[in-house]
């Protein structure tokens, strides 16, 4: 990736010095550069106030109470996991994480989950169905409220933000609901084909 973003920038300066417009890209890097700045400094507000909301919700038991409330759901989704594995916490806050569009404090929750998960999984050596299925569930990655993507728009001064909700729960929930049938067929799938080979054995 550093290869590919060198090769950018150093032909985009050949070129400009080519075509004679070398001051147009020296002025649009550092537009370029100025515009970064203040869109981070836009994440690091919205990411510092969801963060605490989730740690406060951990601390309080609000997740303890989502995960007792999504039980039946994720005993469905996860059916080889017991009841009082950690990981289904995980797994609740990691939803809740990326819901509201915080897909970055919602990466090491992850991470946790799937360590929860190995530790249970009989094969250590191939992913269990339950990390597929919670692999597949964070790729698609629901999202309610898309708040970093409001906060870059914000960065950047976009006039409404948040016209982006509507367009950004309807593609989400289809992809989400769609990655869980997928991960569903293929472990049936799987589940068969692990049969017919044990049984022509």
């Amino acid at each position: 990736m550093n290869y590919i973003f060198y090769f950018l920038i150093v032909g985009s300066i050949v070129i400009g010095a080519i075509t004679g417009r070398l001051s147009d890209v020296v002025n649009s890097i550092l537009t370029g550069a100025e515009t970064s700045v203040k869109v981070a400094f836009s994440l690091i507000g919205i990411m510092a106030f969801w963060l605490g909301i989730m740690r406060i919700a951990e601390k309080s038991g609000i997740v303890e109470w989502i995960s007792k409330v999504i039980k039946p759901i994720t005993k469905w989704l996860f059916p080889e996991i017991s009841e009082d594995s950690e990981a289904l916490g995980d797994v609740a806050m990691s939803f809740s994480a990326n819901a509201l569009g915080l897909t970055n404090a919602a990466t090491p929750i992850g991470i946790r989950a799937m360590e929860e998960f190995q530790k249970v999984n009989k094969d250590k050596t191939s992913a269990s169905n339950a990390m597929c299925m919670f692999l597949a569930m964070n790729t698609a990655g629901f999202q309610l409220i898309p708040a970093t993507v409001i906060a870059v728009l914000i960065g950047i001064g976009y006039k409404n933000p948040t016209e982006i909700i509507a367009p950004t729960l309807l593609v989400t929930t289809i992809a989400f609901l769609f990655a869980i049938f997928m991960a569903k067929m293929f472990a049936k799938l799987w589940k068969k084909q692990s049969d017919l080979s044990g049984g022509n054995e």
